[in-house]
């Protein structure tokens, strides 16, 4: 037994040894960064044969600052058809490092203009046309879209001058840059391919009209609620849903933090915290929400206020009964088609 351990040890400096080595030589640099990128590209290029709903959040935050995590954005997948749900600071970054399939983008659904659900949308479309997107990115929300789009096509004007100069009309050709916009009402937006998106109203007054949206493919189905309180709209549109991702908001951090605030002198703080406890899901009510639209599994995303630490995040959850996930970026959901199974990773 000593002698097989000694084997292992040696093994083991030697390996050390070796990774020395490569990693003090420009040669050794230069093959462990091509095994790496190599390593990197065939796992993009790895077939997608996954039959059902993926989900992935690419921004679990809110407009309360957390370097660890981007704004309010979610991205559902079902086959070849990809949306993305809100746009906020930082959501392309995480999309990115997580291999989201830009190419496949059919729109970005806005639930409303708060800065941190469009403050990403400039990235978004940049990222998207680089991909090889084949169609203009189309941004679809309420009325306002328009305006919305309007502004970053004119913010961007001569950044995309720069990318078509640059690289050619054949690699970026300049009509893929400019964004398209679609003003939508509560209902059925799209049915195709097996997938059908349905708009609902929710309620985050004074921001009106402000919405969710409903996922169904293949008998499976998400919901992304937007930002809002618990409403007869979002308790309708989320029956029997298999999964429904849901902003939070706990009552007693947004207590403490505005108590905080006040002591400290900051009272335009303190009053803006007070201000958002009346137009976002109070953990206290998950429980009855989850219970009469029988949901199945329900993840916190939008996080108001972002949580740093495990206190943090006990305290957050410690008014909920129903077994929900608190998400952090990255963080994906499969739901295979016709079943019951709901994976998280």
């Amino acid at each position: 037994m000593k002698k097989l351990v000694a084997i292992i040890v040696a093994m083991g400096l030697l390996g050390a040894g070796a990774y020395a080595a490569l990693m003090n030589s420009r040669s050794g640099q230069d093959f462990l960064l091509e095994q790496a990128i190599q390593t990197q590209v065939a796992a993009a290029l790895k077939p997608y044969d996954f039959v059902g709903l993926e989900v992935m959040v690419c921004g679990s935050s809110s407009p309360l600052p957390d370097p660890t995590r981007a704004q309010a954005c979610i991205m559902v997948r079902a086959g070849d058809q990809m949306f993305l749900i809100d746009s906020g600071s930082g959501s392309n970054t995480v999309l990115q490092a997580n291999g989201a399939p830009y190419q496949l983008m059919r729109g970005l659904l806005l639930t409303h203009f708060h800065s941190d659900h469009i403050s990403g949308i400039g990235d978004m479309n940049l990222a998207s046309w680089v991909a090889g997107r084949p169609e203009p990115m189309l941004v679809i929300g309420p009325q306002g879209v328009e305006k919305v789009v309007a502004g970053y096509n004119m913010a961007f004007e001569l950044d995309r001058g720069y990318r078509t100069l640059h690289h050619g009309e054949n690699l970026m050709p300049a009509a893929l840059g400019v964004i398209q916009a679609r003003t939508i009402e509560p209902g059925v937006i799209h049915n195709a391919g097996g997938l059908k998106i349905t708009a609902f109203e929710v309620d985050h007054s004074p921001i009106k009209p402000a919405f969710g949206y409903r996922f169904d493919y293949l008998g499976r189905s998400v919901v992304v609620s937007g930002d809002t309180v618990v409403s007869k709209g979002l308790e309708r549109a989320a029956t029997d849903a298999d999964l429904l991702l849901t902003d939070a908001l706990s009552h007693k951090l947004i207590h403490s933090l505005a108590r905080a605030a006040t002591l400290a002198g900051a009272d335009k703080r303190a009053q803006v915290l007070r201000d958002v406890l009346d137009y976002h899901v109070d953990t206290r009510n998950l429980d009855g929400l989850a219970a009469r639209s029988n949901i199945r599994q329900v993840a916190l995303y939008h996080l108001v206020p972002p949580t740093r630490n495990a206190i943090m995040e006990k305290i957050f959850t410690r008014d909920i009964a129903t077994n929900v996930v608190m998400t952090h970026d990255g963080m994906r959901f499969w739901l295979p088609a016709n079943s019951d199974e709901i994976r998280v990773n």
